[in-house]
């Protein structure tokens, strides 16, 4: 038998996805059943307005998930100064 642990129950849960070859970085939140939308909702706001994230999907799960999938390009730097 497995035991999985509880989602915490006041804040939505977050995780970062980043593919090298991918021009892009994603971040996924999950928001559980029971957990606030509007909190999450502001989370969101927040991440795009000073994260300069966009939201890409939303899916709405049976039995009240609710996952979010925002990205933003990933800016490479290259060296202008080579050091010895």
């Amino acid at each position: 038998m497995q035991h999985h642990s509880q989602p915490p129950t006041s804040f939505p849960t977050a995780e970062r996805v980043r593919d090298p070859q991918d021009p892009y970085e994603y971040l996924v939140v999950t928001v559980y059943p029971g957990q606030s939308l509007a909190e999450a909702r502001q989370g969101l706001v927040e991440h795009a307005e000073y994260g300069k994230w966009e939201l890409r999907r939303t899916v709405k799960y049976t039995g009240g998930l609710y996952r979010y999938w925002l990205r933003r390009r990933v800016m490479r730097v290259e060296r202008t100064m080579h050091l010895f």
